[in-house]
């Protein structure tokens, strides 16, 4: 069997570099790919799966990713114009997060990892409470619970231990609610991941481990990362492991589809390996220039999700209109969003202490009295 990181693509053109298969550059590894959309859009027939999705469900999907990709480069443009820290691009991953979130109920839980701007849009969250943690103003702002969707977690794969956790809550709840936790391909090489995978299926949690397998972790590749990949090594802990085209916006939502159904009829947990490509920068302090090559960049370009799907729907008959007032509503909604974060402004340093415990112990109230007696002293100079 061919190692799952010899396809990756380092020099076009050289077949033996990268020996993709017919599935549109998936790798040539013995692992299935589902996919039922090629790069041009085109409808793929599988055995197994087929789109579950309406023409207007995918338009409004489509509508989800495209206003995320605007406001995606809107957060890169900030951080480039000093007014964030830091931004993490999600640009390419659209239809992996779109496909897989619209494949759940509003009522299931979603722990993200720090790139899920588009599902976290899906879920009705203002991009500006997003935005404004990059802003360095914050640390949470919006209601987990309300959302069903966690806060951004920037300790790599530490979110999975939580969605296990939940998922095994639920199971003891009696509830048939299904969790689904966002990871990337560097995340699987932490220790509690492994620790979350095997509780999950110990215990039979309903939980779907989603890896959006985007070829790096920030500059290492998969070859430099895992010899298994993750969707093979899924078998070794007791679950089902599936590979999608993650670009494939109909094949993401069919897999998920089905691991959800399974999950709520006491099927336990399935990790899905999404592929795709991080087409921008692991995050605006990165130079992916240094590690990855123009042409690798532009084959994945080919495979952008957003125009597989753009030239989908024109088949289907999509009028024009509906692309151009989309693409007036991505304007606006790039204008709003820059003039509301460029309006924040931080909080007292004093408001961590607001949400460490319900009850405040009579420690931390001590330790709040003492930052703002040295604080006072501060304006006092």
């Amino acid at each position: 069997m061919t190692s799952t990181n010899a396809w990756i693509p380092r020099i076009v053109g050289d077949a033996n570099e990268h020996p993709d298969d017919a599935a549109g550059g998936m790798p040539a590894d013995g692992i299935e790919t589902v996919q039922l959309l090629d790069a041009e859009g085109g409808e793929v027939r599988h055995p197994t799966y087929s789109p579950q999705l309406s023409a207007d469900e995918v338009r409004d999907a489509y509508r989800t990713m495209f206003l995320a990709r605007r406001i995606d480069v809107e957060g890169t443009n900030l951080q480039r114009q000093g007014q964030l820290a830091l931004w993490a691009p999600a640009k390419g991953q659209e239809a992996a997060q779109i496909g897989a979130i619209t494949a759940l109920r509003p009522t299931d839980m979603v722990y993200p990892s720090y790139r899920e701007l588009a599902m976290a849009m899906h879920r009705g969250l203002d991009p500006v409470a997003i935005l404004q943690i990059m802003r360095g103003i914050t640390h949470a702002t919006w209601d987990v619970d309300a959302l069903h969707f966690g806060l951004f977690s920037f300790v790599v794969g530490a979110q999975t231990l939580q969605a296990t956790g939940y998922a095994m809550g639920v199971t003891l709840d009696g509830a048939d609610d299904v969790v689904l936790v966002c990871l990337g391909d560097g995340a699987t090489s932490e220790g509690h991941v492994s620790e979350a995978l095997n509780f999950a299926a110990v215990f039979n949690a309903p939980v779907i481990f989603l890896v959006q397998n985007n070829q790096y972790a920030i500059s290492v590749p998969t070859s430099g990362q895992f010899r298994g990949a993750p969707a093979a090594r899924a078998a070794g802990f007791g679950m089902p492991g599936i590979r999608v085209d993650g670009n494939d916006l109909l094949a993401v939502h069919a897999v998920v589809a089905e691991a959800a159904a399974r999950a709520r009829a006491g099927g336990g947990p399935t990790l899905v390996e999404a592929m795709t490509y991080r087409i921008g920068a692991h995050t605006t302090a990165d130079d992916p220039t240094r590690y990855r090559s123009r042409e690798e960049e532009e084959l994945w370009a080919g495979r952008d999700p957003l125009v597989r799907i753009e030239r989908w729907l024109r088949d289907q008959g999509t009028p024009e209109e509906y692309f151009s007032e989309l693409a007036t509503e991505g304007d606006e909604l790039a204008t709003d969003v820059r003039a509301r974060v460029l309006a924040l402004t931080p909080d007292g340093i004093t408001e961590l202490y607001d949400y460490v415990l319900a009850e405040p112990s009579a420690a931390l109230v001590e330790e709040r009295e003492q930052v703002e007696r040295y604080l006072a002293t501060l304006e006092g100079r």
